[in-house]
């Protein structure tokens, strides 16, 4: 006797969740959905010799770097304490997605004047980070210059240089004389980035802030995070980044640089050391604000340090693999398509105005 129709759809049913369940399901890692999944190709280096000069400025001491798609070209902030500047460059690309040695070509340079119209004093600022807004404002960013009590700051520019107006800063991060509190000697505002629709801006600073050190305990640089608008910018929230241990005999390391992919609060990091032993170490990473802890506020960072969630990151690309001498690379930016639609990512070097070192700038194929 044949089956009622209804028990032979049960039986169908069971099958096919008996074949389901024995298939071997893809098994997707929680850590997976943070990120992007960003993927580099090394394309090339481009080289500037040092001593090059632009309007009678020598080009050198590039600490940060941002594109304008407008005028499709480069801006790149010095850190010359001297004389506040940056250039506009030309950074080409090849005909064709390869392997290729490219040249550097400064275009003009454009020096920093206060809100008066002044130029800055020698020794009040020491710009390291910059980014441009889509309505054509630069954000730049300085680490002060602790001689001569210069407080480091996060300023917005016109193109022509003139300041507009500065953003609030949190008191905990300005330095005492003590040196108990605040962004310590040339650690400041290193790493800075807009999000793509350019309302979120983003400034990290190089390592901990004196009263975050503790003996034989990770180093945490803090985050701002800033939300732009036809008004004031408003600080939004401060997260911490665990900075990656130094190999041994380093006598320099820190997060130099960040660079916002899209709004949704992935990034990639770049850290930097230094030893006379080995030279230079560039880790470039890719890092999702997920879940990590607010800290606005926080003056002190708890001593269990482990009931916070730092921002996550995981390593893309260790530059000391690509077998090339390294220098001080310390600016990144995405910047023109490749031919065939790709991005092209960029990463510039502070050559601290040596005369024996050129201004060094590698660029990559970025998919994410």
């Amino acid at each position: 006797m044949p089956l009622p129709r209804f028990w032979l759809g049960c039986i169908g049913c069971v099958l096919l969740v008996s074949l389901l369940w024995g298939c071997a399901l893809p098994q997707v890692r929680a850590e997976d959905r943070l990120f992007l999944n960003v993927t580099v190709e090394y394309r090339g280096e481009l080289s500037l010799p040092a001593g090059t000069l632009v309007d009678g400025t020598v080009v050198g001491g590039i600490s940060g770097l941002t594109y304008d798609p407008q005028q499709q070209q480069f801006y790149a902030i010095s850190d010359d304490r001297q004389q506040p500047r940056f250039y506009g460059l030309a950074l080409s690309l090849p005909s064709a997605v390869s392997t290729y040695e490219g040249a550097i070509e400064p275009k003009f340079v454009t020096f920093l004047t206060q809100a008066n119209g002044d130029l800055y004093p020698a020794n009040t600022a020491d710009t390291e980070g910059i980014g441009l807004t889509p309505d054509g404002r630069l954000m730049i960013s300085s680490e002060g210059v602790t001689a001569t009590s210069s407080l480091p700051w996060i300023k917005e520019f016109v193109l022509n240089g003139q300041q507009e107006r500065a953003l609030p800063i949190p008191a905990y991060y300005l330095p005492e004389e003590t040196g108990q509190k605040g962004i310590r000697n040339n650690l400041g505002f290193e790493a800075l980035t807009l999000s793509p629709t350019g309302d979120r801006l983003f400034v990290g600073v190089e390592s901990a802030l004196s009263q975050d050190l503790r003996p034989n305990q990770p180093i945490y640089c803090r985050l701002l995070h800033y939300l732009r608008g036809d008004v004031l910018p408003v600080l939004l929230a401060e997260h911490v980044y665990p900075l990656d241990p130094a190999p041994a005999g380093s006598i320099a390391n820190g997060l130099v640089e960040l660079l916002a992919l899209d709004n949704g609060g992935h990034f990639l990091s770049l850290e930097r050391t230094y030893s006379p032993q080995n030279g230079y170490g560039i880790k470039l990473f890719e890092m999702s604000l997920a879940g990590a802890t607010d800290t606005l506020g926080m003056a002190i960072l708890p001593v269990d340090l482990p009931s916070l969630q730092p921002v996550r990151k995981r390593l893309i690309l260790d530059l000391t693999t690509l077998g090339i001498p390294l220098t001080n690379l310390e600016g990144m930016a995405l910047g023109y398509p490749f031919a065939d639609g790709s991005r092209s990512l960029w990463i510039i070097g502070d050559n601290d105005f040596d005369a024996q070192i050129p201004t060094q700038a590698l660029v990559f194929r970025v998919q994410f």
